[in-house]
């Protein structure tokens, strides 16, 4: 009781209400709230404070950057945000505002990216076919995929495809250039459930069994230490959970390992079931997707924990 208190009072307050609204519709900055309110900064920082400390509203932190967005699991905040009404004047306002802010941070992503000359589309940089691994993916993750981790998000094309059908998607990567674009393509209103943020891999900031499906989309052949990305990959989903690794298979073009920096010429299937068992995963039947470079698709579950049952002692047998 003491937290649903908490959390009703801290938005029973119009700025912080409007704050809230845009936050639903994705991630912004605190510059960028100033930008659309027409507050000062100290005035929404002490707001915003207040929203993250009653728990309807999260801080991430992306080197430099610091981010707003709804909390992965946003209970109550989404019940707040339904009972708005979308034809307030002010609501109303605010979102035109929101527009214009967000296709201005498209446009400062997409001229940092072409200034860094960095091939931000790798698939198409090496002819995969794109949309038809798109739909081999969609099709893998079936029509509910609940709650959905895009490891390695990229742009955020695959969480922008998949939208309509999860309940929460989170994308992670560890360059903020690439979230940066991802933010832009994820900034329409019907995609307001889908959040990206900064993270490694490795140690990604979340909690053990927060996901229902997991993916890992052209990702691995980058990793120094593929077991570690499976395992962890696999600590976040829920027993019974789906994990998509999806990759290229192994193939001899060191020219095309060396000019991308690929980490491994692709996967066999043999190695890539070995790692999986290594970590507690357990294998399906992978999917290949034919193309210059054949991509696999191959899907695992956390393997069950057997549970040992020990033989309950009499009490006789300590008499």
């Amino acid at each position: 009781m003491d937290a649903l208190l908490l959390a009703l009072r801290a938005c029973a307050e119009p700025t912080r209400l409007r704050l809230l609204a845009l936050a639903g519709r994705g991630a912004f900055c605190v510059m960028e709230f100033t930008e659309i309110l027409g507050q000062s900064q100290p005035r929404l920082s002490r707001h915003l404070r207040l929203l993250v400390e009653a728990g309807v509203m999260e801080r991430v932190r992306e080197g430099a950057n610091v981010w707003f967005t709804l909390p992965h699991n946003p209970g109550i905040t989404r019940d707040l945000l339904a009972r708005l009404p979308a034809e307030d004047p002010v609501l109303e306002a605010d979102r035109r505002q929101a527009a214009r802010v967000l296709a201005e941070r498209a446009r400062i992503a997409s001229e940092s990216f072409r200034k860094q000359g960095a091939d931000w589309d790798e698939a198409r940089a090496m002819a995969l076919p794109v949309d038809a691994i798109e739909t081999a993916v969609a099709e893998a993750v079936g029509e509910k995929p609940g709650r959905l981790l895009d490891i390695g998000t990229g742009t955020g094309l695959l969480l922008e495809r998949l939208a309509p059908r999860v309940d929460r998607g989170l994308g992670v990567d560890a360059s903020r250039a690439m979230l940066a674009l991802a933010r832009s393509r994820l900034s329409k209103p019907e995609l307001a459930h889908c959040a990206v943020r900064q993270a490694d891999m490795y140690r990604l900031p979340l909690t053990d069994g927060s996901f229902d499906t997991a993916v890992l989309q052209m990702v691995l052949h980058y990793a120094e230490d593929p077991a570690a990305a499976l395992a962890e990959a696999r600590r976040v989903l829920r027993p019974g959970g789906l994990l998509l690794v999806v990759d290229l298979l192994q193939h001899d073009r060191t020219e095309l390992t060396e000019r991308l920096a690929h980490r491994w010429p692709g996967f066999d299937d043999a190695t890539l079931v070995s790692l999986m068992q290594q970590v507690g995963l357990t294998p399906g039947t992978p999917i290949t997707v034919p193309g210059p470079l054949p991509v696999r698709i191959w899907p695992a579950t956390p393997a069950e924990i057997p549970t040992i049952e020990y033989p309950v002692p009499s009490l006789k047998e300590f008499a």
